[in-house]
């Protein structure tokens, strides 16, 4: 089931050292960007500490709705587009509908 379920996503881009402050830049923009979005729980971007040339983002979304919301930004599409023509390599992106069970493992 994906309806009732939290999204996760999770998905990286790697830096080239010529492009690599404004990829950074661009990656904090669209974080702060999401969170303002309506069923963003939270959206951030991390450097990889073991390979800091990987800027890694995490995002949880309240819904499949809020995801294909986001997804449908011109902003959200920008971000990706220009990411892309400045990576050597296209970004990765992996999308996981979750059931959050902390009360269950930490009592």
């Amino acid at each position: 089931m994906i309806d009732g379920d939290m999204i996760l996503i999770t998905g990286h881009v790697i830096l080239t050292p010529e492009h690599r402050e404004r990829m950074i830049a661009l990656g904090v923009e669209h974080s702060a960007r999401s969170r303002a979005e309506p069923g963003c729980l939270a959206h951030n971007c991390h450097i990889d500490v073991e390979n800091p040339d990987r800027l890694v983002f995490v995002e949880e979304w309240e819904s499949i709705d809020a995801v294909h919301a986001h997804f449908a930004v011109p902003a959200s599409g920008a971000f990706v587009a220009e990411m892309r023509a400045l990576s050597p390599q296209p970004p990765a992106i992996r999308i996981y509908a979750a059931d959050d069970i902390t009360a269950k493992l930490m009592g």
